[in-house]
């Protein structure tokens, strides 16, 4: 892949380092020339001072055969307009803005801008590893519609086939972790005591599940 980001900052330059170890060839902009210090010695990608959002700018940066293009500088408002301009001038399909607003972030997500929200996701991960299993999900998509949770199997499930468990919690199960590795279940696949299940909710349905993962299986 050719990659283009706008932003040598610390985001930036570890991601162009990162990419360039994996044998993508990288080209990285940013408006002060000082930042490419951050590179060091060993960046072999091409480096170019200006403004991200130029098309001048992404010309010289290879933007028509990019197949990816990554606004991480600062600004919200730059990275919004630099990865508007990559997807909508030149279609580019993967496109990745650092956006620091939530809100804004989840408006260029239903764009289609595939966003990084970097404070909300920073709180994110503190919360999940202050509260109980379940009580912050592992993950929730942009529009609030879709949560992932991790939830120990109580012991009243053991034995109980996954398909039942998806029936009457009303989730899926995305996998399971069971003696230290991740296992996709099938229709047959049993509950095992010690499984820690990763399950798939609708937002509005997850108070539900938890109450029936707690209560137990019911008998048709």
């Amino acid at each position: 892949m050719h990659v283009v980001i706008m932003g040598c900052g610390r985001v930036g330059s570890t991601l162009a380092r990162s990419l360039e170890d994996r044998n993508h060839t990288v080209s990285i902009i940013d408006s002060e020339p000082d930042a490419f210090r951050r590179l060091g010695p060993g960046f072999n990608g091409d480096k170019i001072a200006g403004v991200g959002f130029d098309q001048e700018v992404l010309e010289k940066a290879g933007i028509r055969r990019a197949d990816a293009f990554a606004a991480v500088s600062s600004g919200d408002n730059s990275n919004i307009i630099a990865a508007r301009v990559a997807r909508e001038t030149f279609g580019i399909q993967q496109v990745v803005a650092r956006i620091y607003d939530p809100g804004r972030a989840e408006v260029y997500q239903r764009l289609g801008i595939t966003t990084v929200a970097t404070v909300k996701w920073t709180a994110d991960q503190v919360l999940r590893r202050l509260l109980p299993a379940g009580a912050e999900p592992d993950f929730r998509d942009p529009s609030g519609t879709i949560r992932v949770d991790h939830v120990p199997v109580p012991q009243v499930w053991v034995g109980h086939r996954t398909i039942h468990f998806q029936e009457q919690t009303g989730s899926r199960i995305a996998w399971i972790d069971r003696l230290g590795e991740g296992m996709l279940p099938k229709r047959e696949t049993v509950i095992q005591e010690g499984d820690l299940i990763h399950l798939v909710v609708r937002e509005e349905n997850a108070e539900h599940a938890m109450k029936v993962i707690k209560r137990g299986p019911q008998e048709d």
